[in-house]
């Protein structure tokens, strides 16, 4: 007797399944096509047209003439080209160290409350930043770190007068100031996520680890920390996006001053842009920019996959 499945039917089977298969590759192709078509119009080809602008000598509006690498060689010799970008790894300390390792200890301690009026309250607290426009929380923290601003009046109603300065004019302090007010918008995005991703620990593992004799801060190393894994790594990664690619909150606040104390790339691409018409050094500065967003990023991501 023949075998059905080597038979005619088995074939046509096979040859069904087959276009089925490249009927719903071409299906989802056609379904992906319009958002990929929006996003090469607006996002791929700015991106490969600023590589190109970045070897050439250009104020956006005459013609363009070639300048080889006279713009990128501006960024690592024009000391405030340089610096703006220390700076932005500067401001990662503040935008993602700090609220990262302040959100932990928010989310461990508000996991501790019973559910009620003041835990949620102190997640509204917390998250309230997160949702007011960058462009307010820069007036109202330039208003705050002003000379006679809420900073300074708590010093002084402490016994700190000899301390109390203009804050975002300060050569000294002008960063920090700037860097403090980055903490206060990511440390309530941080400590949702990482309160959620305590929430979906399972709490057999907390039982096991006070069985096995382990204290509040052994636990938190134990069991938390491992379980926030994944949560660590968005935050970590959306918060040095933030401090990287930084522009609201130092243009509103500092415009990069006092002098370039406070310059980092979004606010010096925008003004040798806008304001100086040297586009190919801007595009040059956007696209190492970037590259270093990538560079930062794609160790955290592979962090973030392995098992």
């Amino acid at each position: 007797m023949a075998d059905p499945s080597s038979g005619p039917a088995a074939t046509q089977s096979v040859v069904r399944r087959r276009t089925s298969r490249r009927t719903r590759r071409w299906s989802a192709l056609l379904w992906v096509a319009p958002a990929f078509a929006m996003y090469a119009v607006f996002v791929l080809f700015p991106m490969a047209q600023s590589v190109q602008y970045s070897f050439y000598d250009w104020d956006g509006i005459g013609p363009a003439t070639p300048a080889g690498l006279d713009n990128w060689k501006a960024i690592f010799t024009r000391p405030e080209l340089l610096n703006s970008v220390v700076h932005a790894f500067v401001l990662v300390i503040f935008y993602t160290v700090l609220p990262v390792g302040l959100g932990l200890i928010a989310a461990s301690l508000i996991r501790e409350l019973r559910p009620g009026t003041f835990s949620t309250t102190a997640r509204v607290v917390l998250f309230i930043p997160q949702v007011l426009p960058l462009v307010a929380a820069g007036i109202a923290w330039t208003w705050m770190y002003s000379s006679d601003g809420l900073v300074n009046q708590v010093m002084r109603a402490v016994g700190l007068d000899q301390h109390t300065r203009a804050w975002l004019g300060d050569f000294t302090f002008a960063l920090p100031a700037v860097g403090v007010i980055g903490v206060w918008v990511m440390l309530g995005f941080c400590t949702v996520l990482l309160l959620a991703g305590i929430g979906k620990i399972d709490p057999a593992l907390y039982e096991a680890a006070r069985l096995d004799g382990a204290g509040r801060i052994s636990e938190f190393f134990v069991v938390t920390l491992p379980g926030l894994r994944r949560e660590l790594v968005v935050c970590t990664t959306f918060t040095m996006i933030a401090a990287l690619a930084s522009f609201d909150v130092v243009q509103i606040a500092t415009q990069g001053g006092p002098g370039y104390q406070t310059m980092v790339p979004g606010v010096q691409i925008y003004r040798l842009t806008f304001l100086q018409q040297h586009v190919g050094q801007a595009s040059a500065l956007a696209v190492l920019l970037a590259v270093l967003v990538l560079l930062v990023i794609w160790p955290i991501q592979r962090l973030g996959r392995e098992k």
